[in-house]
């Protein structure tokens, strides 16, 4: 059974998070990951002859027994809240955003005009490394505090912290062929990534690479790098409102996010209609929307026609990327750590700690672009 599987079912079995269980057990889902990132980076944390089978099974006894505490014992203290904005002060958890592959140069600046263009995204930062080439888009701030310029009920909320990306990641030493244009999206795991925006463009969706699939009141399209995405004219605080994932089982994959701190949330709509007309369509029948918090950008699971069907993951779609608090008294080992859901959508965790160095070492600033013509 590989390890990402056996730490899911795991984590899905904490009460570190259930709304069932409000009471916190005194090593929640997060030291865990830390202790399990640790030992399998082959550090101090544990000689470096350990077999895959010893990580396991003291992970496994690990998170059973917090659980068990979480049962028997009073509440422990509240656990910290991510960063200091009041927003997400009910849970020490927050998605940051995703992060998707892109194949050459080509298709990279493809991609970066395509967000650009289309839907008004804005460059924050990039970084080089080797021969990677990470850059991070939004619609504002990603820090997880109050911008030292933001003023409230003057400024835009574009200005205010907290802010989701899409982490566009080339690798020139890459051979692998993940998405042609004019070609289905690569996989059916991930639906789509539905923005609410004030406007976007069609025409230069196509223009810069995009696969429209049909705009009739709002946009399907095929990015560039064969992200499927929805755009939907409308206003939300960021944007970027959710990811939607098919999901053969719902109530395993519901399972699963719970186990992470996740929680069902009102459906976000971006206009007054809440869905009932022609530019802006309900909530899927039968799928639950799930987030870290109610401000925080979200997960729909939608469940499949077919139960049971086999899905095949985008290899587009590296990861959803997932920011949290540390536990007090827990270690953050340094190491970033990513688990898979029940439909091989991969998870990425970094400490708040970390993701603001990363933002402060890849000059976190937005990058002003003009987009009007």
């Amino acid at each position: 059974m590989r390890l990402v599987v056996f730490i899911s079912l795991l984590l899905g079995s904490s009460t570190a998070f259930s709304p069932i269980n409000p009471a916190a057990p005194s090593k929640p889902w997060c030291s865990e990951i830390s202790s399990l990132s640790a030992v399998t980076g082959g550090n101090d944390h544990g000689p470096s002859t350990q077999t895959r089978r010893n990580v396991i099974e003291r992970v496994a006894g690990a998170v059973l027994t917090t659980a068990a505490v979480g049962l028997t014992t009073d509440p422990a203290p509240a656990i910290a809240a991510v960063g200091s904005l009041s927003e997400f002060s009910d849970s020490n958890a927050m998605l940051s955003g995703i992060t998707v592959n892109v194949v050459d140069k080509s298709q990279e600046d493809l991609m970066l005009n395509f967000l650009q263009d289309a839907f008004d995204f804005q460059i924050l930062r990039k970084k080089k490394e080797g021969s990677v080439t990470d850059t991070w888009l939004g619609f504002g701030p990603e820090q997880l505090s109050v911008p030292a310029d933001f003023r409230m009920g003057v400024s835009p909320f574009a200005q205010y912290g907290g802010h989701a990306t899409i982490h566009v990641r080339y690798d020139s030493s890459s051979t692998d062929v993940l998405y042609q244009k004019g070609q289905n999206a690569p996989g059916d795991n991930i639906a789509y990534l539905q923005l609410g925006v004030p406007q976007y463009r069609i025409s230069q969706m196509v223009s810069d690479g995009g696969e429209v699939l049909d705009a009739y009141g709002f946009v399907n399209v095929v990015s560039p790098c064969g992200l499927p995405m929805r755009g939907i004219v409308g206003i939300w605080p960021d944007p970027i409102m959710l990811v939607a994932i098919n999901t053969a089982d719902i109530q395993q994959s519901r399972a699963f996010y719970e186990g992470l701190g996740f929680s069902e949330q009102q459906y976000p709509y971006s206009r007054p209609g809440n869905g009932t007309g022609n530019f802006e369509p309900m909530q899927p029948p039968k799928s639950v929307f799930l987030a870290p918090s109610k401000n925080s950008m979200g997960v729909l699971l939608i469940p499949t026609k077919k139960k049971k069907a086999t899905l095949t993951p985008n290899k587009v779609f590296r990861s959803l990327n997932l920011v949290y608090t540390p536990s007090e008294g827990s270690e953050d080992s340094g190491a970033s750590m990513q688990v898979e859901d029940p439909q091989n959508v991969a998870i990425s965790f970094q400490s708040v700690d970390r993701y603001a160095k990363e933002q402060a070492s890849t000059g976190g600033a937005v990058q002003k672009v003009d987009r009007t013509s």
